[in-house]
C-alpha cells in the first residue's frame, strides 16, 4: 500500500487529489497539510511513502520544505505537482531532493502513474516539462563518462533497477554499482532526482521518457 501525503493550501484541490486517489487499489491517503510547517510535522507523524506537494505554499515554498520533509521522514519520496510550469521552477525542486515533477494540468491517468512510478523508486518528469530542460549543446557534460556509464546513466535515469540494468547489459549488479559510483561522482550528482535531471538537461533521455 502506498502511503501518499497530499500537500496543498487549496481545500478544493485537496479533497479533488484524495477523491482520485483513492479510488486507486494500492494507494491510500493518509493526511492533508494546508502549509510547509503543518507539512513537516504530519510527515512526522504519519511517515508517508510518498508526499504530493505543491510548491506555492503560504510563509514558506515547497523548495524550501523538501530537505525538511526528508530529515523528518527519510523514506518518503516527493512528487511536486505545481502550476509552474518554468525550467527553472523544475530544477530548483529536483535539486531541493524532488523525485518528480507534474503540472496541475495533467490528465487523472498522468498523476497516477507518476504517484506509482515515484512511490516504486522512480524519477518521474512531466515530458512536456522535461523537453524544456534538454540543453541542445549539453553532450559537452558527458566527457568524464565512459561509453558504458553513459550506457548505465541512461538506464538509471529511465528508472531501471541496478539488477534490470545488469541484466540488460550482461553485467553483475556489484558491477553497475561500482559504474552508478563512478558516474555520480564525476558528474557531482547526489541523489536519483539530479540524475533524472541532469540527463533531461543533456539530452541523455528523450521528451517522452517516464
Amino acid at each position: 500500500m502506498i502511503k501518499v501525503l497530499i500537500v496543498d493550501d487549496h481545500e478544493l484541490l485537496r479533497a479533488g487529489l484524495r477523491s482520485r486517489l483513492e479510488r486507486e487499489p494500492g494507494i491510500a491517503v493518509v493526511g492533508e497539510a494546508d502549509t510547509a510547517e503543518r507539512a513537516v510535522l504530519m510527515a512526522r507523524r504519519l511517515q508517508p511513502d510518498l508526499i504530493v506537494l505543491d510548491l506555492l505554499l503560504p510563509r514558506k515554498s515547497g523548495d524550501d520544505v523538501i530537505p525538511d520533509l526528508a530529515n523528518v521522514a527519510p523514506q518518503a519520496r516527493v512528487l511536486v505537482v505545481s502550476s509552474q510550469a518554468a525550467p527553472s521552477s523544475v530544477r530548483r525542486a529536483l535539486s531541493a531532493g524532488a523525485a518528480g515533477y507534474l503540472p496541475k494540468r495533467s490528465s487523472d491517468r498522468d498523476f497516477v502513474a507518476a504517484i506509482r512510478l515515484v512511490a516504486d523508486g522512480a524519477g518521474y518528469v512531466d515530458p512536456e516539462l522535461g523537453a524544456k530542460l534538454v540543453n541542445p549543446n549539453g553532450s559537452a557534460a558527458l566527457e568524464p563518462l565512459s561509453e558504458r556509464e553513459r550506457d548505465i546513466l541512461h538506464l538509471l535515469a529511465l528508472g531501471y533497477t541496478n539488477q534490470e540494468i545488469g541484466k540488460k547489459l550482461f553485467i553483475s549488479v556489484r558491477t553497475v554499482d561500482t559504474h552508478r559510483a563512478h558516474i555520480m561522482r564525476k558528474l557531482q550528482l547526489e541523489t536519483r532526482a539530479e540524475l533524472v535531471m541532469f540527463a533531461l538537461a543533456n539530452g541523455v533521455i528523450g521528451s517522452d521518457a517516464g
